[in-house]
């Protein structure tokens, strides 16, 4: 669900600094929001701080938002530490794969292009037109 920024109620949290959340704005300015934030029912913020407050600075206005009802404070705390101790970075071994994989896709070899061009050549050829 999308719910305004400005209705998000924000309580003590365990993590008390949002630092480093240039590289999340700069992300989310590209590919927008991934993960929703979560609220309980009364709009009180349970994971999410850091995108809640990328998209504060960037001027959102609206966010999406996973709401959790019927929660108490214990269910709530503990969501917030779930979510930020349940998540595994890449190995240094899957980065670099990864890496390696977007720089061929983004830099295709001269026969996977020449295949490219040959395959919409003939889509073009046999589409239907209109």
């Amino acid at each position: 669900m999308q719910i305004a920024l400005e209705d998000i109620k924000i309580r003590r949290r365990v993590r008390r600094k949002t630092e480093d959340i240039e590289a999340l704005m700069d992300s989310m300015k590209r590919y927008g929001l991934l993960n929703p934030i979560t609220i309980n029912s009364k709009n009180v913020l349970i994971a999410g701080r850091r995108r809640f407050e990328a998209a504060r600075r960037l001027g959102w206005r609206m966010i999406n938002a996973v709401v959790v009802e019927d929660t108490d404070k214990v269910t709530e705390l503990e969501l917030e530490i779930e979510e930020n101790t349940q998540r595994s970075d890449f190995t240094d071994k899957e980065l670099m794969e990864a890496y390696a994989r977007l720089e061929r896709l983004r830099n295709p070899n001269f026969l996977v292009r020449l295949w490219r061009a040959i395959v919409a050549f003939f889509k073009r050829l046999f589409s239907p037109r209109y």
